[in-house]
């Protein structure tokens, strides 16, 4: 690349989970088997995740109750249709997590081409401790932005502005957003953010690249 003032971009934004480390989607479908498809088990358990609502997934990510109402809440709901809840086949497939070495090693190298790095994700407190040590989040990230910390979550706008804001006042034009759920990409493109719908990482990477080396 040229001198950094040519760059069309200064700081590069990834979401965690789908993204950094495989999904955690699938580890929470895993609560209900084959119980239910997919779609209507995501859709029972975390709610609509194109926009914010206050159920208690959001609360939760967005650090208003903790995670044990949440399991309260699924618990009772599933009784009522008749569903048998798999707590530990959760915790199973939560364990069973891989990191993309391809991103990580992206990030190292976009750090040392001096590109500000950070980290958004909607996450839970409770699991602070055991998604952090999955990888070296202070080698790899300038700005952390844990929702459950900060009381906003993706694609709530204030939260993508809030992250640049930590990385230095970088203007959302001058950066990118990867994140694997559709829903966040279109909430980072609604506060000026270029962003990329992460489905291959390698796919993923290979899109930043071309933006990052547009004219």
């Amino acid at each position: 690349m040229t001198g950094r003032s040519a760059r069309p971009f200064d700081a590069v934004v990834f979401d965690f989970s789908g993204v950094v480390v495989s999904s955690a989607f699938d580890a929470m479908h895993a609560v209900l088997g084959e119980q239910l498809d997919r779609e209507a088990a995501l859709e029972l358990l975390v709610g609509p995740y194109d926009h914010d609502t206050d159920h208690p997934w959001h609360r939760v990510e967005r650090g208003e109750i903790e995670l044990v109402e949440w399991v309260a809440h699924i618990d009772a709901e599933a009784a009522r249709r008749e569903l048998a809840v798999d707590w530990s086949a959760m915790r199973r497939s939560f364990a069973a997590l891989t990191v993309h070495e391809v991103v990580v090693d992206r990030i190292r190298a976009l750090r040392s081409d001096g590109y500000r790095t950070a980290l958004l994700t909607n996450n839970v407190k409770e699991g602070s401790g055991a998604w952090r040590a999955m990888v070296p989040v202070d080698d790899l990230f300038d700005v952390v932005v844990d929702s459950s910390e900060v009381g906003m979550r993706k694609p709530d706008p204030r939260i993508y502005l809030h992250t640049l804001d930590l990385l230095g006042g970088i203007a959302p034009a001058r950066a990118v957003f990867l994140d694997d759920h559709p829903g966040n990409v279109v909430g980072a493109r609604g506060a000026g953010l270029a962003a990329i719908v992460v489905g291959d990482p390698i796919d993923a990477i290979l899109e930043l690249d071309e933006l990052l080396s547009a004219p």
